[in-house]
């Protein structure tokens, strides 16, 4: 299998072996998709309560908690990263490379 680095300078795709390893394993996949379910569920309900004609603030908070689902669902994945690729690629000597993809992550997460 194969771990992604982007190169820094030239923003290859560098790949990064991964030897009888999954990316995601079953059990983090399965807490990544329980989460999204939550998210399409308080999705749909936004929907109803858009036809329903709710008030403003309830609907509102309906957003707030798919985002908060979705935000979950990427702290599962940065973890994810941190623990299988970024330390892969830093034991081999790729630091500067981990570095730069994690702030590209970082700033992707925060806006």
């Amino acid at each position: 299998m194969l771990c992604l680095v982007k190169r820094a300078t030239s923003r290859q795709v560098m790949p990064l072996r991964i030897l009888d390893d999954a990316f995601v394993p079953d059990e983090r996949k399965a807490e990544v998709r329980k989460r999204l379910a939550r998210a399409k569920g308080q999705v749909e309900g936004v929907e109803r309560m858009l036809d329903q004609n709710r008030p403003c603030v309830e609907i509102l908070t309906q957003i707030s908690a798919a985002h908060e689902a979705l935000r979950g669902a990427g702290r599962v994945m940065v973890r994810n990263y941190l623990e299988r690729c970024a330390s892969r690629a830093i034991r081999a000597g790729r630091e500067q490379e981990v570095y730069d993809e994690m702030m590209d992550v970082i700033f992707k997460l925060t806006r």
